[in-house]
């Protein structure tokens, strides 16, 4: 297939499929013409990339761990070497330092609004819980 079909089955612009292809994270091969081609599986190379760009992990890390991944669309790794796992921890351990100081400025941002919205006298009962707080635009 070519990159504008792969673009629209993923949901992913040309310029960022060629960025994996750059990156390592993606191949294709050339047609005469000079057209990218790109074989079936790649529709489930990009959906996993993507899947793993947006939990957070960087390129480098992806590149790391694309090859021990068994199954397209299913996070089971066989065969990761210790540098791998010491990779994949250090990351989980950003993420959840991530979480916990978007945890922080979302419960500032709502004491602001709280006291905002006392000193104009249009108090909101507060959320129980962080799932029914009102989400921020």
């Amino acid at each position: 297939m070519l990159i504008g079909e792969l673009a629209d089955r993923t949901g992913t612009s040309r310029r960022l499929l060629r960025y994996y292809e750059e990156q390592g994270l993606l191949s294709s091969s050339r047609s005469p013409n000079g057209y990218r081609a790109y074989a079936e599986s790649c529709v489930d190379r990009v959906l996993q990339v993507r899947g793993l760009l947006d939990a957070g992990l960087p390129t480098r890390v992806i590149k790391e761990i694309l090859p021990c991944m068994d199954s397209p669309r299913a996070t089971r790794i066989s065969g990761a070497t210790d540098d791998t796992i010491a990779t994949l921890e250090r990351e989980r351990d950003r993420m959840t330092d991530r979480i916990r100081c978007l945890e922080r400025n979302r419960d500032a941002i709502a004491g602001y609004l709280d006291a905002v919205r006392e000193a104009r006298g249009t108090a909101r009962p507060l959320a129980s819980t962080p799932a029914e707080a009102p989400a921020l635009a």
